[in-house]
């Protein structure tokens, strides 16, 4: 969730040093810290006891997060060495400062975990999710193809399989919250939690992050690639999500699913379409043909992921147009995009003082969404044009710079 690409610099107006590949990508951030704002204060379902799926929870629920995830990845190859991976030390080197990068992430996480807010904090599965991949940021782009799309087809069955085994535990191995400093007492409830049964997987959501570092060793300055993450992404997310609609409404996985006991009196006809999260997902191999928002599936990391490289193509067009046009007219999402961090922990820290309370006196969710949305940019404008890093993003750059610092060889 922090910005760390290098890039050639070049001036441009309104936002200091940057490329089209930087504020490509430093938008599509900014981009995705909206969409998850978004599904955090404003409703994904309508009122009982129909729950129809809101435009928020059809646009943005659980792609929005595994945009974060992608970029987290692009980030990561473009830190290491872009097309060509670095190698020995310096590798060693990269390693260690992503590490220490992690640690901060993890930190901020583990005390966000500790408010009382209604809101999956992403943090620390995010900081998992970077020590996760540290053993993949020396291979070329064809070994992270294929580990990507085995990763992306096998995963989500390894996880249906191991996930009964942690729930049917005494106690199920399942946090039911946020994760915070106190679960550190119960490390294998927390990783079980972590990697298998907690709101974000990592098991499968390493596949975002592969993904990531793919779309991140290639040629990503040129337009044609930028036009094939664009087509590419696009088709594929309309395959994935055209199957897990046959699979369901056609082929009878819908009708299967809701036959269960753990289903019964849940809307899954809406939560298909906006988020299986509140379901366990165990019991029937139908859950695996879905391609519902946040299921964990193949076909859901295939749509998400497609959605992911799409957007990122998009913005990094557009960031050559800004570049052409020589107005930085993304820098109402580049800059914010540079600091999620920062602003995505004064966001859930903000939420947290309204939990379980009454909005002001006229305020609607709405409202709070466009008040904090319209803050982040400005925030994020203003440290862009002042070409400052966020204070977090400051925290984590400084500890990258530590862990990846190797003393000079003597003589």
């Amino acid at each position: 969730m922090t910005s760390q690409e290098t890039a050639p610099p070049r001036k441009a107006p309104g936002g200091g040093s940057v490329s089209a590949r930087l504020t490509g990508i430093d938008a599509a951030r900014g981009a995705a810290l909206l969409g998850m704002m978004s599904t955090h204060l404003m409703p994904t379902f309508g009122p009982s006891p129909q729950w129809e799926p809101t435009f928020v929870g059809l646009v943005f629920s659980g792609r929005s997060a595994a945009l974060f995830a992608v970029l987290a990845g692009i980030g990561l190859a473009l830190s290491t060495g872009k097309q060509e991976p670095r190698r020995d030390a310096e590798l060693w080197a990269a390693r260690g400062g992503v590490a220490m990068r992690a640690l901060v992430i993890a930190v901020v996480g583990l005390t966000l975990g500790g408010l009382d807010v209604n809101v999956a904090v992403i943090l620390v599965h995010y900081a998992v999710l970077f020590l996760c991949v540290l053993p993949f940021l020396g291979l070329r782009l064809k070994s992270l193809c294929v580990w990507a799309l085995g990763w992306i087809l096998v995963s989500p069955v390894l996880a249906y399989l191991v996930r009964p085994l942690l729930l049917d535990a005494d106690p199920p191995l399942q946090l039911g919250h946020n994760p915070n400093t106190e679960d550190l007492g119960t490390p294998g409830r927390l990783l079980a939690d972590l990697f298998f049964t907690g709101y974000y997987p990592v098991f499968q959501w390493i596949s975002y992050l592969l993904i990531g570092l793919v779309i991140g060793r290639l040629a990503l300055t040129k337009a044609k690639v930028q036009l094939l993450l664009l087509a590419c992404g696009s088709v594929v997310a309309i395959l994935a999500k055209l199957v897990g609609v046959l699979a369901m409404k056609v082929w009878g996985g819908q009708a299967a699913l809701e036959a269960l006991p753990a289903t019964r009196g849940y809307p899954l006809d809406s939560m298909l379409q906006v988020n299986l999260t509140g379901l366990q997902q165990v019991d029937s191999w139908w859950w695996l043909a879905t391609a519902a928002p946040h299921a964990g599936t193949t076909l859901d990391l295939l749509h998400t992921g497609g959605v992911a490289a799409g957007v990122v193509g998009l913005f990094l067009l557009l960031g050559n147009l800004a570049e052409r046009l020589k107005v930085n007219f993304l820098i109402v999402l580049s800059g914010p995009g540079a600091m999620t961090l920062t602003l995505y922990s004064a966001h859930v820290w903000v939420i947290s003082g309204f939990t379980n309370r009454p909005l002001p006196p006229g305020w609607t969710d709405e409202g709070m969404y466009w008040a904090q949305a319209f803050t982040a940019i400005a925030i994020g404008v203003c440290f862009a044009l002042l070409r400052r890093r966020g204070p977090l993003e400051w925290v984590a750059h400084t500890a990258s710079r530590l862990g990846s610092y190797r003393p000079a060889a003597v003589g």
